[in-house]
């Protein structure tokens, strides 16, 4: 495919040590050199591959220099887009890096889309669909393990397993297809039910075994929306600053200081969590905090996980009563907190409450029990010895929808087959599990979804 030479800065905006402009295409060694002029008289274009030169961006238009730069040249195929790139590296301020980019653009390059040189590196064939995606998933991850995820799918590991399903059905779709066209054939062998069922059911297991790792996937690609409930002065806010290890949450001994809901994020034991502290819940008369509150009732019914804090030193109430009737069938954690307090708190009343989730307590003032909390959450998500090294995750949304669609088409098909449908029927279900996995690594899929995929990414991606 043809495609003009696009241009656009890499690194992120602001100052910084080095900014990075980043052109692909035919033209980019050739708009490169009317701008740059080293210590030799070799033009880019001849330098080696994979090198990098010193000197000078010059405005053509005036003759006077623009940035000090170090150049480097990177020759097709062997490039992330597989076209020529040039990456010109200038110091890192908004001016600096402005210009260069003013002057590149003004040689004739076009200013690259979002997520333009990664949707190039797709249409050229150096990655599939869903490797395009873990680079964004890379870039956004949030914790050693999520980034560990998206570098194995970077990789290729879904992808040649979602290649090696869709062979199994090719294959068996077209031993299906000589059956029906070449009857009269005696050297092939008939496609029985009882082949077609095992071959069926082969592929339902592997995709069976996939979306068992898309509730931890999906965790670790878009984190855990963790919510702090609990009556007002119960230390939420207290444990937000323990698990961000920062002070971002007002805390005082006052009712209510909690007015609205703070959004954070936060590495617990490898699990991102958003980490989102609510105004203590109760009836008030004051206005702001009543906003708050219902804003609080809100994001507890989009919540993944539910800290749920009591006050050791406090008497079990009403309030504290029906927010546990508010978590009924969530995930749950119970955390008692201020037990470095005399105990007024009946823990028989919240041990039958909380007979089915876990009860962790801790003194935040004194910093004790933040580990034991830790561990509860990351052992409700992540029991046992899983890692992301271990096995293909799948994290995408978009991946784990596609694979539900798939394992239907699947056991519809095992479901003809036990009933005896004919085959050439049978296939029709075959086809469109086939068709679903490939939407998964770009092999067929409508060009309005690639738009907008590689519309998520940052610009210069």
């Amino acid at each position: 495919m043809e495609f003009d030479t696009i241009a656009a800065i890499s690194t992120p905006m602001g100052e910084g040590a080095i900014a990075i402009v980043r052109l692909s295409g035919e033209e980019a060694f050739a708009i490169a050199d009317r701008l740059f002029k080293g210590l030799g008289s070799k033009k880019l274009k001849d330098v080696p591959s994979h090198t990098i030169h010193y000197g000078h961006i010059i405005d053509p238009a005036t003759g006077e220099t623009a940035e000090e730069v170090m150049v480097s040249v990177m020759r097709g195929p062997k490039t992330f887009t597989k076209e020529d790139v040039v990456e010109i590296n200038c110091h890192g301020g908004l001016v600096s890096v402005n210009r260069v980019l003013q002057l590149v653009l003004n040689q004739g390059a076009r200013l690259a889309e979002p997520g333009e040189f990664t949707k190039r590196a797709f249409l050229n064939g150096r990655i599939d669909l869903s490797q395009a995606e873990a680079v964004i998933d890379l870039i956004r991850a949030k914790t050693d393990r999520a980034m560990n995820v998206a570098l194995n799918q970077m990789d290729g590991r879904l992808s040649r397993l979602i290649r090696k399903l869709r062979q199994e059905i090719l294959e068996t779709l077209a031993h299906v297809e000589v059956n029906i066209d070449y009857p009269e054939y005696d050297d092939v062998e008939e496609m029985t039910h009882r082949m077609l069922l095992d071959k069926s059911r082969f592929v339902l297991k592997e995709i069976e075994k996939l979306l068992q790792t898309s509730q931890q996937g999906k965790i670790l690609r878009e984190g855990l929306s963790t919510v702090i409930v609990g009556r007002p002065n119960v230390g939420k806010s207290s444990l937000l600053n323990s698990l961000v290890h920062e002070n971002k949450a007002i805390v005082t001994d006052i009712p209510g200081t909690t007015r609205d809901v703070i959004e954070e994020y936060v590495n617990v034991r490898g699990v991102p969590l958003r980490l989102l502290d609510t105004a203590g819940i109760r009836e008030t008369e004051d206005i702001v905090e009543r906003i708050g509150v219902e804003r609080s009732r809100q994001v507890l019914k989009e919540a993944d996980l539910i800290l749920l804090v009591l006050n050791y030193s406090d008497d079990f109430t009403e309030e504290d009563r029906n927010l546990f009737r508010a978590v009924e069938g969530m995930d749950v954690i119970v955390i008692v907190n201020k037990t470095d307090l005399p105990q007024k708190l009946d823990m028989g009343e919240v041990k039958e409450l909380a007979s089915q989730y876990k009860i962790v307590t801790t003194s935040l003032k004194e910093d004790e029990g933040i580990d034991e909390l830790e561990e509860a959450i990351s052992s409700l998500f992540f029991s046992g010895s899983i890692e992301a090294g271990d096995m293909t995750y799948v994290s995408n949304s978009r991946h784990i929808a596609l694979l539900n669609q798939a394992k239907n088409a699947i056991e519809e098909a095992i479901s003809g087959v036990e009933m005896g449908t004919p085959i050439d029927i049978v296939q029709i279900d075959l086809t469109r599990s086939w068709e679903l996995l490939g939407e998964i690594i770009g092999d067929s899929v409508h060009e309005s979804l690639i738009d907008q995929l590689f519309s998520q990414f940052c610009l210069g991606k």
